[in-house]
Order: C-alpha cells, then structure tokens, then sequence
C-alpha cells in the first residue's frame, strides 16, 4: 500500500494540492476545470468520450418493468424490498431520492436490473453513505446518474459489499465521498463515466475475496480524489482514478483515463494476470499506472500523454532525485509459479508522449513479506501463504530467500515509442528518465537484503531488459541506484547492455 519509501530515505515533503479535472460537463455545481486537449491523433481517435454525452437510457419502460417514481421519496428502495429476484426496474425521468437517513440505501436481489430513463439521477442528498448495496449477485445497472453520496473513506457507493458478477454500464458516478464504485468477481464496468468523486471512480477491492476476472472496458475516469487524501493521510496509497487490490485477473480496456488528482491507474498488492490495452492515459497529477507488489502482465497500445507533471515537479523542486515516472513498476514482475496468461511484465507498443520521465523499474531492498518495512502490512507474496516463515534464520536460504521478496523481475520493455520535448513539459532536469534501481537494503537488523545486494540483483540478474524502442528527445537513463545517470551511449555499454536495436534521436526534443 503506497510504498513511499522515499520519504524516508530522501525526506522527500507531501505534496501541495492541486486539481486538474476535465470539465466535461456545464452543470453548475461541477468543479471548476483546466483546458485540456482532447486526444486527437489516430491512436486516439476512438476514445472513451462517455462524460460530455452520456448515452440516453430506455424512454419507456420494459415489458414487465416496475416503474419507480421520483416525486415519491424511497420509491426505489421500498419497490426492491417488495419485489421478487431478477425484477427489472425502470426509473423515470427525475431525481430520485432514499429517505433521509444516512444508512438508507438499495439492497438489491439476486439478479435485479436497475435501468434510467433518460435524466433518471439517484441523488443520495449529500446525506445518504450508499446508493446499492448488499451479496446479491449478477445485479444489473445502466444509463443512471449516481451523486452526492457520502460513502467514508475506502468505501464505495455502488456495490458497496464488493457482490459478484455485477453489469455497471452507460451510467454516470459522480460527485460522491469515498469511491464511486466497488468491485466484485466477475464485475462489468462497461461505458460509464466515473467523475469528481472523493477518492478513487472505482475501488476494486473484495475483503473477503478472491476478486478474479474483471473487466473495465470503455470508461471515461476523470477527475477523482477531489478530497486529496494524500495530503490528509502522507503516504497512505489510497487515491486515484481506479486502485486494484488482489485483484486475479482483470482487462482494463479501451478507457480515457484523465485528470485525476494522483494516479490514473494503480494496482497494489499481489494483483495478477494483467492485460492493460488501448488506453488513453493523459494529464493525471500523479503517474499514469503504477504496478506494486504485483505479478504478470500485458500493458501494450496504450497512448499515454502529459502525466505526473504535478507530482514529477513538486519532488524534483525539492531536490529529490529519484527518477519518478509515468509508468512505474514496483517491485512486481513476472512468475511462473502464478498462473496467468503470461509469466512476465511485456510492456509494448505504447506511445510515450511529454509525461514526466518514461518508465521506472524500482525495488525497495528494505520491503519484503514480514519486514516492518512492507507499507502493505500483514500481506505476503503469492508464493507463502505463512508470512511468519519469512523470519530468520529461514529466510537467509532457499527457497525463503527468493519467495520472501516481491520481486521485480522478467519485464520486457520493447517495441515503444518514448518522446520527451521539455518545452512542453516545461522542465530542465529530471523529467527525463528511464529507471531500473534500488535502495541500499538496511532494515529491519535481521534482513538478508541488506547492502547493494537487490540493487545488483534488479539491474543485472533478473532479467529486465529495455529493446527495439524509439526515443525522441534527450533522454537519460538511471541504473542500480539514483546516483547512477546514463547517457545513452552508457545505457547500451557493459554492464548494463540495454535498448539493444533502439533508435536514438536525442536532438529531436531537447527545445521542443
């Protein structure tokens, strides 16, 4: 959870608030927004654009439907109790509203399907903490607008108990406290725009788990953590556009994710089974995807334009020299021994354009399962289920050693296209980096990893290689630790011997 182990080592401060959203609509209690550009390119001529025209629900209800009314206060939430499993209920035009209470709330049946006639808004009063919630499974819900709830923090307003098989779809989540949406197994987030709200659009989270085959596809997510909970909680690791915890297979697809407060797209904690494509991933304060403690994946055909510009500049300003970057892989890599439908990292075919830095392989030598350390306590890496077994003296030998540490390993960078004009991006030093590094290990006093022994490991030994990439602009190259800046020519030379068949140009974007 947040491995910001730079605050430690570097004393690196919070950050100051700032806010970028995407105004996407006029409506008069919308945060005041920044110009943005709209993708424009070819790559980008498809995307999800779902928040400035939502589509337009059923005008008429179903053949079969229960019509809720909006003039009648809890008309939702009494119609659901009333009414048999698998109901469909078509909500007319209108604000609909729960009864005053802040524990008022839809608790749907197993298989129920909730449809908004166009204008159809469930408002939870800036009063009520949830709008559905409940284990009923296979619930459907589309072409709704959901605001104004006050779900607490790391709590969801729709799906709050994280049920199974949900369909989320066409539907407008805006404007809540806590996250707009939960996830369970086997959840569809189709087509919807999730928007300004308090801390995450979507937090896919399932304490009780597992959380497996998970599928965003097609989502506009934008503007959320309007609360800045980092700013309120340093280093808690819990804001951005979507967060994944545990999550065992997901395809996030074919979203605009853009203008969030913090990071766009954040899996965290033994996450696996990964395939992030064909996205668009702009303008996000933080990075625009940040894969922790976490194992196998696909990131490929994603743009990804303009991010960490806030954050990048905030610690570089403060002197920090870390390489923080757009695309930043903590340690996690690929596994064998975790079934997936790969058994690495592959990040390949994205376009890399004027973000703060490029990509970012790092290794806390100090965070491995049981070491104070770990940010995310109490969990263990997928391959020992007995986090106590990582103790001494056990842990100094195989395999405990090994499987102790989640590694960053087997990533293959390949096939991008990085360009950087610091014009743009409106920097001079630091915003131009690729990583592969760690810290020097010293803590806790019973740990194996002390000394250069990870950074030695993640620069030389664990397969991680950068090849047949382009870059255009003056990029710099960081190996084993922060200390260590390469020019390219350095990058390709002994020891390091990557980017083998990439293309240089470094002339391209040194003044934009």
């Amino acid at each position: 959870m947040g491995d910001n182990w730079w605050r430690r080592t570097w004393a690196a401060a919070v950050l100051a608030p700032v806010l970028l959203v995407s105004g996407c609509d006029g409506s008069p209690d919308a945060p005041k927004a920044r110009p943005t550009t709209a993708p424009s390119t070819a790559a980008t001529r498809h995307v999800a654009r779902v928040c400035a025209k939502p589509p337009a629900g059923p005008a008429k209800a179903p053949a079969g439907a229960v019509t809720v009314d909006p003039s009648v206060v809890g008309d939702l939430a009494a119609k659901t109790r009333s009414s048999p499993a698998r109901t469909t209920f078509w909500l007319r035009p209108g604000r609909h509203r729960l009864d005053k209470d802040r524990f008022s709330q839809v608790v749907p049946k197993k298989g129920d399907r909730y449809l908004g006639a166009p204008g159809a808004v469930l408002d939870g009063q800036k009063t009520n903490q949830y709008a559905f919630t409940g284990s009923a499974t296979d619930v459907i819900l589309s072409h709704l607008t959901v605001q104004h709830f006050v779900a607490p923090q790391d709590e969801g307003v729709v799906n709050h108990d994280s049920a199974d098989g949900w369909v989320v779809e066409h539907s407008t989540i805006r404007r809540n406290s806590g996250a707009g949406l939960m996830a369970g197994a086997r959840q569809k987030v189709r087509d919807n725009c999730l928007r300004d709200n308090g801390q995450y659009g979507m937090n896919a989270y399932k304490g009780d788990g597992p959380l497996r085959d998970l599928v965003v596809e097609g989502n506009e997510i934008t503007g959320n953590n309007t609360g800045d909970w980092e700013k309120r909680r340093p280093g808690c690791g819990c804001t951005g556009g979507i967060k994944f915890w545990a999550v065992d297979g997901a395809d996030v697809r074919g979203n605009w994710v853009h203008d969030n407060r913090g990071t766009g797209l954040w899996a965290d904690t033994d996450n696996n089974d990964f395939r992030i494509e064909k996205n668009v991933l702009e303008a996000n304060d933080g990075a625009a995807l940040i894969y922790e403690t976490s194992y196998n994946a696909v990131v490929r055909d994603n743009v990804i334009r303009r991010n960490n510009w806030v954050e990048g500049r905030k610690y570089a300003d403060r002197g920090d020299n870390f390489p923080f970057a757009t695309v930043y892989i903590s340690e996690s890599g690929g596994e064998p021994r975790v079934p997936a439908r790969t058994d690495e990292i592959e990040i390949y075919r994205n376009v890399l354009e004027d973000n703060w830095s490029g990509i970012t392989l790092w290794e806390n030598a100090d965070r491995f399962c049981n070491s104070p350390a770990n940010t995310s306590s109490g969990d263990c890496t997928l391959l020992v289920k007995d986090r106590k077994r990582c103790a001494r003296p056990a842990i100094a030998k195989a395999p405990l050693y090994a499987d102790c540490r989640w590694k960053t390993q087997r990533v293959d960078i390949h096939a991008n296209r990085f360009v950087l004009h610091k014009s743009v991006v409106g920097c001079t030093v630091k915003c131009d980096r690729m990583a592969v590094l760690a810290n020097y290990g010293t803590y806790p006093d019973w740990s194996p990893y002390k000394g250069e022994r990870v950074a030695e490991a993640i620069t030389g030994k664990q397969h991680n290689r950068w090849h047949d990439n382009v870059y255009v602009g003056p990029w710099k190259f960081v190996a084993h630790d922060p200390s260590r800046v390469l020019d390219g020519q350095e990058w390709r030379a002994t020891p390091y011997r990557q980017d083998a068949g990439s293309t240089f140009d470094g002339d391209a974007g040194a003044g934009g």
